[in-house]
Order: structure tokens, then C-alpha cells, then sequence
């Protein structure tokens, strides 16, 4: 029982640090997007500049997500 364990341990964490890379992407791209979604939320600025905010938030996330998808897709050196 107790190689079982080991063994489903030792292959779980090869998995892990084989798709570790995208999985920490992901993480960072939807903790920015989260924060991202809370200030639009409380923002008080008026309508034109809440917008521009937003439009501003889209287009970082954007970038980071075919950054990320670039970087996850080049091989590493």
C-alpha cells in the first residue's frame, strides 16, 4: 500500500511540473482578472473614466493571455 502511495505521489507531481508552467499562468492571469473585475466594480470616477478603466483592464488581460500562450508554446532553451 505504503509503494502505492508513493509511486501516485512520485507521478503526480512529474504531471504537476510538466503542465506547471500554464498552470501558473493561469492562476496569474485570473488573480489580475479578479482584481481587475473588484476595482471596476467600486469605481466612482464617472462613467467615461470607469470605461476607459475597463477598456484599459481588457486590454492588459488580452495581452497577457497570448503572452503567456507564446511563451507556454516556445520551446525552452
Amino acid at each position: 500500500m505504503l509503494k502505492w502511495i508513493l509511486t501516485a505521489s512520485l507521478l503526480g507531481c512529474y504531471a504537476f511540473a510538466d503542465s506547471g508552467k500554464e498552470d501558473l499562468n493561469n492562476v496569474k492571469r485570473s488573480a489580475k482578472k479578479g482584481l481587475h473585475h473588484m476595482e471596476e466594480r467600486v469605481c466612482a470616477e464617472g462613467d467615461a473614466k470607469c470605461a476607459a478603466k475597463k477598456a484599459k483592464h481588457r486590454g492588459e488581460e488580452t495581452k497577457d493571455y497570448v503572452k503567456d500562450k507564446v511563451d507556454e508554446n516556445t520551446p525552452s532553451k
